[in-house]
């Protein structure tokens, strides 16, 4: 599936990130990415899902729902909820 099937709200330093980014990839999952430190609406998003803190990487999906720092795994299960 080449549509982005969620965001990947993110920083360029992030480790957890490139990991998940990698991860995510080799899986053949598409997500589209958000650099929260070049688009501050974007940090105000993942404030609101993480209690006001700018923890990523933060995913959000087509239903308004979010997952903080994920694994493949709770992805595909999510992914998965929404199909």
């Amino acid at each position: 599936m080449s549509e982005s099937q969620f965001t990947m709200f993110t920083t360029p330093w992030c480790g957890y990130c490139h990991r998940l980014k990698s991860q995510l990839d080799r899986e053949g999952i598409a997500f589209s990415i958000v650099d929260i430190e070049q688009q501050p609406d974007a940090a105000f998003t993942v404030e609101q899902a993480n209690g006001g803190n700018q923890t990523v990487p933060t995913l959000l999906f087509s239903d308004g729902s979010t997952l903080t720092n994920p694994s493949v795994a709770q992805v595909k299960e999510r992914l998965a909820a929404l199909a």
